[in-house]
């Protein structure tokens, strides 16, 4: 029975799978990272999206309060200097601690759980410096 067997092929493998390099090709872990087969079967928890959201929330907060005892020059003066701030960065490949975002909301003098465990997207595995500029410029 080889139509069935021939079937089955076509039905397993998919066409997005097959690379330059082969079709066995290994996951790159120096690219791309560990994989996580587990954020991808359960579903996130509810107040994961209100955690990712904290800054921008509290930010519209500060806000709207300097807006009601200032006046409206106040969070525009404000909003222009964080534009201002994250237009200045590093390489991509260098990490920042982006101190001066840090003063402009205060929390220069805080410690937070970021200070000490480091937010996870910020991992300190470096790519290669070529291919992140290039994917930083849109040529890649």
């Amino acid at each position: 029975n080889s139509r069935g067997t021939t079937s089955l092929l076509k039905d397993s493998i998919s066409f997005t799978e097959v690379s330059a390099s082969g079709l066995f090709e290994g996951h790159d872990l120096l690219r791309r990272g560990f994989t996580s087969v587990k954020s991808e079967l359960l579903p996130s928890h509810p107040l994961e999206l209100t955690e990712k959201n904290f800054q921008l929330n509290q930010d519209k907060t500060n806000f709207a309060t300097l807006r009601n005892i200032q006046g409206i020059h106040a969070p525009l003066k404000l909003q222009m200097e964080f534009r201002a701030v994250k237009q200045v960065q590093r390489l991509p490949f260098l990490h920042s601690s982006n101190i001066a975002m840090d003063i402009l909301r205060g929390n220069d003098e805080c410690i937070g759980f970021e200070d000490i465990l480091n937010d996870p997207s910020q991992s300190e595995v470096m790519g290669e410096p070529h291919m992140m500029m290039e994917h930083k410029l849109g040529l890649l």
